[in-house]
């Protein structure tokens, strides 16, 4: 590795670290005699932590930070002076060979700015994915962030060497992402959504015929929406993602609280920081709707359009609707058990499989992972001395579990914690 080129990676890092929809979950592959890596990962795998605290596992980079777009919330907007640089080919493919044998990644994640046209730019993010796998027998992970407007056959070809494509949305709203992004629209973001789950599909039909058929993007799309750049409210955004969810194979939604990088441009709110808690709130009520058989329409509605910053989704819903509880967890269904605050979809299970041998109490609840502290006002069992919801009211229980002192958090430390470990 050259100088040259690590100049150019601290550049095209950079530019890439605003986005957050890179994973390199959801697919495995193994090692293989004559190719080089996996996508195994538990050993030799040097992990990065960005300043917001996101874990990197991936290079990450961009192949250009060049962009004829003027995106507004976009660090790397034509009008930006901001440094700029461009990999070639031989370049990217080459430094990442070398960071894989180096083992300090386990994969690629790349992106670019759009230049010339959507197929041109497309066209070089495919030729490295196809040269790492047909000249390298690269075998490791790669995710391409696919470009808005290119080409289905591009798309199709892409499929074949990536094993995660993704497009992002970033702003929910047409009209909204027309004030900040004037020369994009939403039907150039679907379309490419659309030919990939069409490829996804016509794969998987091949695949039944032809059981060593290539495989295409084995690990699904994504998509990205930037949280607080416009005034599009978490029903919005969680309407979107639902409707994502149901029709265009998408395995992931990451959201992105909207950071500061054009403070000159009006048409931008003026944020200290990024909506931290916002964007986690947003990432819980996910779960719910990938996980939890929830609706968006019982996690926001018009009444309340946006999430509730104090609590989580879960308990915000379970406040709200007291009729639903007090649940006896020794005879409630498993659905109704993962709807109480603090029961997470492993201990539900649990209680499901335990209470056919013995009546449940608190003891038992907590050495199953249930988080007593939200659950006790919501469940009735055994051995529960607490008042539940009815007796106390909604706002008695908030007030119990929201102390009025050290609500202020910047968001930095929040988890998802829904109980069980694994969310409820």
């Amino acid at each position: 590795m050259n100088d040259k080129v690590l100049d150019k990676l601290k550049i095209l890092a950079e530019s890439a670290k605003y986005d957050v929809s890179c994973s390199s979950s959801g697919t495995v592959r193994g090692g293989k005699e004559g190719m080089l890596g996996n996508t195994v990962g538990g050993w030799g795998i040097c992990h990065s932590f960005a300043d917001d605290g996101r874990c990197i596992s991936l290079l990450k980079t961009m192949l250009t930070n060049h962009c004829l777009y003027d995106c507004a919330y976009c660090i790397n907007r034509r009008s930006n002076d901001v440094p700029r640089a461009t990999f070639s080919v031989s370049e990217l493919v080459e430094l990442t060979i070398e960071f894989y044998r180096r083992n300090y990644i386990e994969g690629l994640f790349l992106s670019s700015g759009v230049v010339r046209n959507p197929d041109y730019t497309m066209e070089r993010l495919v030729r490295v994915a196809k040269d790492l796998r047909t000249v390298h027998r690269f075998n490791g992970y790669i995710h391409l962030k696919t470009i808005p407007g290119a080409s289905s056959e591009l798309l199709r070809e892409a499929g074949l060497y990536a094993d995660r494509l993704s497009v992002n949305v970033e702003i929910p709203k047409e009209e909204s992402l027309k004030r900040l992004a004037p020369e994009k629209d939403h039907q150039s973001v679907f379309a490419p959504m659309r030919y990939i789950q069409q490829g996804m599909l016509e794969n998987a039909e091949e695949r039944k015929h032809f059981r060593h058929a290539p495989r295409f993007a084995p690990a699904g799309q994504s998509t990205q929406m930037i949280v607080g750049a416009t005034p599009d409210t978490d029903q919005d955004i969680l309407g979107l993602s639902s409707a994502l969810y149901r029709g265009s194979s998408m395995k992931r939604v990451y959201y992105s609280g909207y950071v500061s990088v054009n403070a000159y441009d009006t048409r931008l709110p003026a944020l200290k920081q990024p909506p931290l808690v916002r964007e986690n709130r947003l990432y819980q009520a996910d779960w719910l709707l990938r996980f939890y058989q929830f609706k968006v329409e019982e996690i926001v509605d018009d009444a309340y359009p946006n999430l509730d910053l104090e609590v989580d989704p879960k308990l915000a819903w379970a406040l709200r609707h007291p009729e639903q509880f007090p649940v006896d967890v020794n005879r409630a269904d498993y659905e109704m058990l993962m709807r109480v605050p603090g029961i997470g979809i492993k201990s539900a299970r649990l209680i499901v499989a335990s209470r056919r041998f013995s009546r449940l109490g608190f003891y038992q609840l907590k050495k199953m992972g249930v988080v007593m502290k939200k659950a006790q006002y919501f469940i009735t069992c055994s051995e529960l001395p607490m008042l539940t919801v009815h007796e106390l009211t909604p706002r008695r229980v908030r007030d119990l579990l929201v102390p009025r002192q050290g609500k202020k958090t910047d968001g930095r430390q929040l988890s998802f914690d829904f109980g069980g470990g694994e969310g409820g």
